[in-house]
């Protein structure tokens, strides 16, 4: 199942996308009421599979209801997208975790998950613009990652068990601004400016993806493809990464967790042949299974 945050008036409301559109599950439920089904993105997160099973179940049956099942469906591009996790407990990101992108910014192969994190201030969701920044930093960079969305509250928990405690997957655009992250040790300050976690289009749950560690992972600037990898040459994949934090910190439903980005980033190139983001510039960032993530970026001004 693919859920949607839908944003309107500020406020974020659950979709599920289907084949021919998405369902506004609080729309839908004035039509045909059901007081189990979930009506928030989060509290489906925390559901389950149990939660999940209600959602598909009443969507099936809204799509047989002849008067109002498909009139209900509305089409993409009149959904307003909001972040598809809309408000995360935690948000950890790994640094570093692709061995071709280590390579190309002459970084030691980490031994451990570098781990460090974002706020919620950074996210947005799938076609809304990004404000570059352009008072505090002219170095604005891309970079493609899978998102691993935590279902069940997780601690100390083994490699071989860590993916049941997922509850789904969906992409994220961790732009990064270059001279920020790297004034101090600490790179948080170049990581957490307003808007700079797009997330979505969808939450896809774990069901629907075989093998996170084996999926293409691409992003295209104006149309150019800049990066092209897979999630196999994650340095330490989703399981690892998924135990290795909970032996340090409680996981609970709703975390995300950035698992790094591949080669292909501007800050790979040599220090003369660097184009950062501009204002105009159309970021898409692509994971099979997934869906296509967009955003612009604009001027500050």
């Amino acid at each position: 199942m693919k859920l949607v945050a839908i944003e309107q008036e500020g406020r974020y409301r659950l979709g599920v996308k289907l084949n021919d559109g998405i369902i506004d599950i609080l729309s839908a439920l004035e039509h045909m009421p059901d007081s189990a089904v979930p009506t928030d993105a989060m509290d489906v997160i925390a559901g389950g599979e149990q939660a999940v099973a209600i959602l598909r179940s009443y969507a099936e049956r809204l799509l047989q209801t002849p008067n109002y099942g498909a009139a209900l469906l509305l089409r993409e591009d009149e959904v307003q997208f909001g972040p598809c996790v809309p408000a995360p407990n935690k948000i950890i990101c790994v640094g570093l975790n692709y061995r071709q992108h280590a390579i190309e910014t002459n970084a030691a192969i980490p031994q451990f998950p570098i781990l460090f994190n974002k706020f919620n201030n950074t996210l947005t969701g799938h076609l809304h613009d990004v404000v570059l920044p352009e008072r505090v930093t002219n170095q604005v960079d891309y970079e493609a990652e899978l998102v691993i969305v935590i279902g069940k509250t997780a601690k100390n928990v083994s490699k071989e068990q860590a993916l049941d405690y997922v509850f789904g997957y969906c992409c994220a655009n961790d732009l990064s601004a270059r001279d920020l992250q790297t004034r101090t040790s600490q790179w948080l300050l170049g990581k957490s400016c307003d808007g700079f976690s797009p997330l979505g289009p969808y939450l896809v749950t774990k069901n629907e993806i075989a093998d996170p560690n084996d999926l293409a992972i691409k992003c295209f600037v104006n149309g150019d493809e800049r990066q092209h990898s897979n999630t196999s040459d994650m340095i330490f994949p989703c399981d690892e990464i998924v135990s290795y934090i909970s032996q340090h910190m409680t996981l609970v439903p709703g975390d995300i967790i950035l698992t790094g980005t591949p080669e292909g980033v501007v800050l790979g190139y040599p220090a003369d042949q660097r184009v950062y983001l501009n204002p105009g510039d159309v970021v898409t960032i692509e994971i099979e299974g997934l869906g296509k993530l967009t955003n612009r970026m604009v001027s500050e001004a």
